[in-house]
């Protein structure tokens, strides 16, 4: 490893995010992890013909996999095969490997919207007047259609997920690097997702998005768990987001951000100093 250590950033700067300027984020962020890394960024579908040249490799605004499916399989294959240090770790069990994490959770007790993967199942359900339907490997909010009881057989088709539609207060996100919260922020409005503020988190808040930062042990990485807070003021897990959650740093105070750039700076020189992957 060099003296300085050498991180390929990736991420896509043209990426029309609805609400949200993934270029601005990552034109900042990369431009504070230069003080400490030697750094160059790729698009996404550069990222396995680049990787190779570098101690490791950070994922960050990079949008959903997939508008470049063949490439990010290819660059997946090529850093369990080589042992490649991939921030965050391909291993993470949320979003990273699709929404399957919705229905293993909700089997397992945890408090996330109830998600069933077959009609037949509908029955174990809160009753409700719409259903949410999204695909297994949907992101972003593609290929998601709301409808009734009715018009479910018809959207059933090739790999989804069913919920309950939920009549929620508002969405709120909190902010990890690896297992320490760093801020919250909630969207008052829940017609406008991406209208966020600042959000004073309570200790039973924590205790909540905690449960999911621990089921999903990621020694070293960004998670951001998103969550609704329902009519009866319980809060309920929407995504966990582990591969490319964006930050929304522009939107915290000075203090805020500087901690979380130290944070994310002393995570990868942990991550980078940590002892490899063997490879595949």
């Amino acid at each position: 490893m060099s003296a300085r250590p050498r991180l390929l950033y990736v991420t896509d700067l043209a990426y029309p995010a609805k609400g949200r300027r993934y270029c601005d984020e990552d034109i900042h962020l990369s431009s504070r992890l230069r003080e400490d890394f030697d750094l160059a960024l790729a698009h996404p579908a550069d990222a396995a013909a680049l990787m190779d040249g570098f101690d490791g490799v950070v994922v960050r605004n990079s949008g959903p996999v997939l508008h470049y499916q063949d490439a990010y399989d290819a660059f997946r294959e090529q850093a369990t095969r080589t042992g490649a240090r991939i921030y965050n770790p391909l291993t993470a069990r949320g979003d990273m490997a699709g929404k399957q994490y919705l229905l293993d959770l909700t089997r397992a007790g945890y408090p996330v919207i109830p998600t069933v993967d077959r009609l037949d199942d509908l029955g174990l359900l809160p009753a409700c007047d719409a259903y949410a339907v999204k695909p297994r490997a949907g992101a972003d909010s593609i290929g998601l259609h709301f409808a009734d009881a009715e018009q479910l057989p018809g959207l059933i088709r090739g790999d989804v997920l069913i919920q309950p539609r939920v009549d929620f207060l508002y969405e709120v996100s909190f902010y990890f690097v690896d297992d320490t919260f760093q801020y919250a922020l909630h969207a008052p409005d829940p017609a406008r997702r991406w209208d966020l503020e600042p959000y004073e988190p309570t200790a039973a808040d924590l205790d909540f998005a905690r449960r999911f930062i621990a089921w999903n042990t990621v020694d070293h990485g960004i998670q951001r768990v998103d969550a609704c807070r329902t009519r009866d003021l319980r809060l309920l897990l929407v995504e966990l987001e582990d591969l490319n959650p964006y930050l929304s740093l522009d939107l915290v105070d000075e203090a805020t951000r500087e901690a979380f750039v130290a944070a994310l700076k002393t995570s990868l020189h942990r991550f980078l100093a940590a002892p490899a992957a063997p490879a595949a």
